[in-house]
């Protein structure tokens, strides 16, 4: 996925900066106030030295204590509801980070977010997030305040005398050399960086989810390697970020005692010329000494700035991202689907779809029949725009698939798989996600129509009953039935079945079958049929075999032609005889 150029990001950030802008003047204000409060005890301290070297009084010196002591209560509560306000700044301007994420990644087309990964997204939304949630709520503030405070200081360090103020600039030139060499490298080490992990999470989580392929076809040894290499270059990616860091901060910390010994070393001479006074070369070198403080955190959140700018430019690339093209406001003229001269070829595999061509009439039953590895799954999710074909156009309507916006296309193809998701919150909201709209008959009519009322209303609050963690667990077949009463308020006009019960035990199956039966009428449907008993009775069966459409017809035309599909009948027929007789087959009345 792409990652925001510099200049996007700091748009996004005067974008952020103008949606709160009352907070963030209070900020600065509050910063400034508490950066001119602490310039007082240095003066004061040297106005000390003076009133003591003339020969003053303790009464003098009493009142400039008590000065010194009054500015400083001043700045401690100044810089307290500076970082208050900074804090409640960041955290709001944090959500709307958060917001933005999540809109657009739900407004994301689906083929984009399969090729980008579960790793890439899952690290932006999570680890890219906290990490700019962490500067926002914590190093913004800090680096206002000690920005203010370092600028302040050195206006009085000039004060006092323009030359011992020109001495203790000079000093700082190492400094402004190690923080150059740094820029110029840790954007690019720290995009590196986040790259790498994005890379670990999708290697591990993809081994994850298929940990039963892992094991039936025993590639424990190449997933593990590939596995190993992810974290390597991991590893060199954070090696590189920690070799600058090393660099860098030693560097500056050598540097921090020139200014301070070059204001004493002229002060020294000056003084003794009696050009300055001795009070004034020690509130130079105390302005100086204290200058320090605030330039070394704001080196060390520039050091963070770099990380959670990389973190920024990857969450703000996620705006970048290809949206619906030209036809996402497209209207499909009817419900007509058409496959022409089809290819597709993973980016991490070989061609897959090759040269396929075919028709689906509105109302129609089409069954997909062929051997593991044909394509039948590729061609569900071209047809339902989960992927964008490598060539060749799949239209419904006369408008491209992939070009629809999600919410035109989830009225248009649905493609219902065996896997499901339950979202933290009631059983309302997890329905609610597929017509925000809908009420709550139309719910339970829903659920009626998959067979989970029964068990929804013996829930202790019915719809109100939270699922996930913290509430009522949804097993398997329960939570296939919720994705089942979704598509069902979803009300699309082609609905693509690849193994949607297959996680249903055999009773719930057969009865969730019968409801669809009855939900699936006057709508167009295309299962992907690994039981041929619904091939059976479908209007047409489509046969694929090695990426191509070798056979087409009604079952009866395709039986009686000896082909492919006549002996896989012959072979499914005899050995599934027993299965046939029990399964209820999803196209039934």
């Amino acid at each position: 996925m792409p990652v925001a150029r510099p200049a996007q990001v700091r748009r996004a950030v005067g974008r952020l900066v103008r949606a709160d802008r009352r907070a963030f003047a209070g900020v600065i204000a509050l910063n400034a106030l508490a950066a001119g409060a602490g310039l007082a005890g240095p003066w004061l301290l040297g106005r000390i030295v003076d009133v003591v070297r003339d020969g003053g009084g303790v009464g003098a010196v009493d009142r400039l204590a008590l000065g010194i002591l009054v500015c400083s209560l001043a700045q401690l509560l100044l810089a307290r509801w500076a970082r208050y306000v900074g804090h409640r700044f960041g955290e709001r301007t944090l959500a709307r980070v958060r917001e933005e994420f999540v809109d657009r990644a739900l407004a994301l087309p689906a083929s984009v977010v399969e090729r980008a990964g579960t790793g890439d997204l899952t690290t932006r939304g999570t680890a890219d997030v906290a990490a700019v949630g962490t500067t926002l709520r914590d190093a913004g503030p800090e680096l206002l305040v000690c920005s203010a405070q370092a600028l302040f200081l050195l206006v009085a360090v000039f004060a006092i005398d323009p030359l011992l103020g020109a001495v203790g600039v000079l000093a700082l030139t190492p400094i402004g050399w190690a923080l150059r060499w740094y820029l110029r490298r840790a954007r690019a080490g720290y995009l590196a960086q986040g790259a790498a992990d994005s890379e670990v999470a999708e290697v591990l989580a993809s081994t994850a989810a298929g940990a039963r392929t892992v094991e039936a076809f025993r590639l424990r040894e190449r997933r593990t390697a590939a596995s190993r290499d992810a974290l390597e270059t991991s590893r060199r990616a954070r090696f590189h970020t920690l070799y600058l860091r090393s660099v860098f901060f030693p560097a500056v910390e050598v540097s921090y005692t020139l200014p301070v010994a070059g204001v004493l070393l002229v002060g020294g001479v000056l003084h003794g010329r009696g050009a300055v006074s001795l009070g004034a070369v020690v509130a130079a070198a105390l302005y100086l000494r204290q200058f320090t403080e605030p330039l070394d955190m704001i080196l060390m959140r520039v050091e963070q700035l770099q990380s959670s700018g990389a973190s920024f430019a990857r969450v703000e690339g996620l705006a970048r991202s290809p949206r619906a093209g030209a036809d996402g406001d497209a209207v499909p003229v009817d419900d007509r689907i058409d496959v022409t001269g089809v290819r597709y070829a993973y980016e991490r595999g070989g061609e897959v779809l090759r040269g396929v061509d075919l028709t689906v009439r509105p109302g129609e039953r089409l069954a997909v029949v062929g051997p593991s590895g044909a394509g039948k799954s590729t061609l569900s999710r071209l047809l339902a725009g989960v992927d964008a074909p490598t060539a060749g156009t799949v239209t419904v309507g006369g408008v491209p698939v992939a070009g629809l916006s999600p919410e035109r296309l989830r009225r248009q193809v649905v493609l219902v798989t065996q896997e499901h998701h339950v979202f933290l919150g009631t059983v309302r909201e997890n329905l609610l996600i597929a017509e925000p709209a809908a009420s709550d008959d139309q719910v339970w009519a829903a659920l009626g129509a998959v067979g989970a009322a029964g068990w929804v209303r013996g829930l202790p609050l019915g719809l109100d009953t939270r699922l996930g963690q913290g509430g009522c667990r949804a097993d398997g077949s329960r939570a296939q039935q919720l994705a089942l009463a979704r598509v069902v308020l979803a009300d699309p006009h082609t609905l693509i079945l690849d193994e949607a019960t297959a996680l249903l035990d055999p009773a719930t199956a057969r009865h969730t079958e019968r409801a669809l039966a009855a939900v699936l009428r006057g709508r167009t449907v295309i299962a992907i049929a690994h039981r041929l008993h619904t091939a059976h009775d479908a209007d047409r069966v489509a046969v694929m075999e090695g990426g191509r459409l070798t056979e087409l017809g009604t079952h009866d035309e395709l039986v009686a032609a000896g082909g492919t599909y006549a002996a896989l009948w012959r072979t499914w027929h005899g050995d599934g005889a027993d299965e046939q007789r029990t399964a209820e087959p999803p196209f039934s009345g």
